[in-house]
């Protein structure tokens, strides 16, 4: 009944463009900051994902809703900050060991709630044709929430193998050896064609660069002859990039092929850092899991022609739940309320957003990988927190022992200089503007002591 609500409510509005705009969403899965050619790797090649950039705009300040998989999606999908869904990790909350947890953490949902109206609802609602191919990761079937059609979307967190027969069963085997990226793209490919006389939405979340790291022979032996780029060193899991780059030009010629590419809205970003073991987001702190910059700040592409200039770059910091609104804004929805994000339409053409903050909010407890990783924490990746962007400034918040950390990141954004102690009055600005926050999304902090907790 609540989504039935929401839904007649999306109906409503006039649409802002003379043709229903397609749109693409590409999302990578752990796919680092600096982990393509047009954000600074010397080592990785991603000329297909950097076209997106040169011929529309580079967002440098965007941001995942939150540092791992499942709530970063979750967040996309419904346009609403992690503690109003209640995804905040994938599996339990209370990852890694207790004796070294010193609060009982809030309990996870594994499963995205079916009231959510997401944005594939919204869309189709108006007449939009939806289709997602690969890591849903909220559900066991997202045409349940939303979608037309689905190629290999559940709710694993990575495949089987990236080579067929993948045991997917929502993806049929393809010949023996075919490689899931070139699969999916052929796949979103074929299907575009068959949808071209109607608006779409495609959503393509590539399983790349998740773990497995599995890659095709000829595109590791590449990489194998090249000489590293600091951390980025890792043939196979560049071939796994370079595999994902050419999956995503099947896309773009598909859209050039059909004539869709002037109507058609293009975004690529990404869910969280690098698996920390395999690449590193520098010279930004954190990876996967963290919510240092390395951790949430990803690579974010838009192009749309005639709207967006060619080769621009955008400084506001944005998060993916603007996603939501900017769609609906897009096609001429009326934003419904709750929604956390605002449309991003106005930045396309170069107009500045009303100023605001964004916000993080982890109730729980991310076991480490190494104890080197950049961490507040030897033991963890990440201990319960709460964080908020304001401006330049970024302050995080630990549940465990009151802890303050305050950066500027246009001064520091390698976060190493912690100035919760020598800019009071900042501190105090962003823990108010963030405990108001919290009160206003009713977000759960852990209180509870944690008895089998050890010193």
């Amino acid at each position: 009944m609540i989504k039935k609500s929401a839904l007649i409510h999306i109906l409503g509005g006039v649409l802002a463009f003379g043709e229903n705009p397609n749109i693409v969403l590409i999302y990578a899965d752990d796919l680092g900051y600096t982990d393509l050619s047009c954000q600074g790797s010397k080592y990785y090649e991603t000329p297909n994902i950097d076209r997106i950039g040169r011929e529309g705009m580079t967002f440098i300040n965007a941001y995942a809703g939150a540092a791992n998989c499942a709530p970063s999606r979750a967040c996309m999908m419904t346009g609403k900050y992690t503690p109003r869904h209640g995804v905040f990790t994938v599996a339990n909350s209370d990852r890694g060991k207790a004796k070294n947890r010193k609060l009982i953490p809030i309990k996870n949902k594994r499963i995205l709630d079916g009231k959510f109206v997401t944005v594939a609802e919204a869309l189709k609602s108006r007449g939009y044709r939806t289709c997602v191919a690969g890591k849903w990761h909220l559900s066991e079937d997202p045409t349940k929430d939303g979608f037309d059609t689905n190629f290999g979307g559940t709710t694993w967190g990575h495949p089987k193998s990236y080579f067929s027969p993948y045991k997917n069963p929502y993806l049929k085997d393809g010949p023996k050896g075919e490689h899931l990226p070139e699969r999916l793209s052929r796949d979103v490919a074929n299907w575009i064609k068959e949808n071209s006389n109607s608006p779409f939405f495609v959503y393509l979340p590539f399983y790349s660069v998740h773990t497995p790291i599995q890659a095709p022979k000829n595109l590791t032996a590449k990489y194998e002859k090249k000489s590293p780029d600091g951390s980025h060193k890792n043939p196979k899991y560049a071939a796994m990039i370079d595999a994902m780059d050419q999956a995503v030009g099947h896309i773009l010629k598909t859209l050039d092929e059909q004539k869709l590419a002037k109507n058609t809205l293009v975004i690529f970003t990404s869910d969280n850092g690098p698996h920390g073991s395999i690449s590193r987001a520098e010279p930004l702190r954190g990876v996967k899991g963290m919510y240092y910059e390395g951790g949430i700040r990803e690579p974010f592409l838009v192009r749309f022609p005639g709207v967006i200039e060619a080769g621009s770059r955008n400084k506001t910091p944005i998060s993916q739940v603007d996603l939501y609104p900017t769609f609906l804004d897009l096609v001429g929805q009326t934003k419904p309320p709750g929604l956390d994000g605002v449309s991003l339409l106005p930045t396309f053409k170069k107009k500045d957003l009303k100023p605001r903050s964004l916000f993080w909010h982890f109730p729980g407890y991310l076991q480490s990988y190494k104890a080197d990783q950049d961490s507040a924490s030897k033991f963890f990746r990440t201990t319960p927190c709460s964080v908020i962007r304001k401006g330049d400034w970024k302050l995080i918040q630990y549940f465990e022992d009151g802890a303050i950390e305050l950066y500027n990141l246009k001064m520091d954004p390698s976060e190493k200089m912690n100035l919760a102690l020598k800019n009071e009055e900042k501190k105090q600005e962003l823990f108010k503007r963030l405990q108001e926050w919290q009160k206003s999304t009713k977000a759960p902090i852990p209180t509870e002591k944690n008895p089998a907790y050890r010193e």
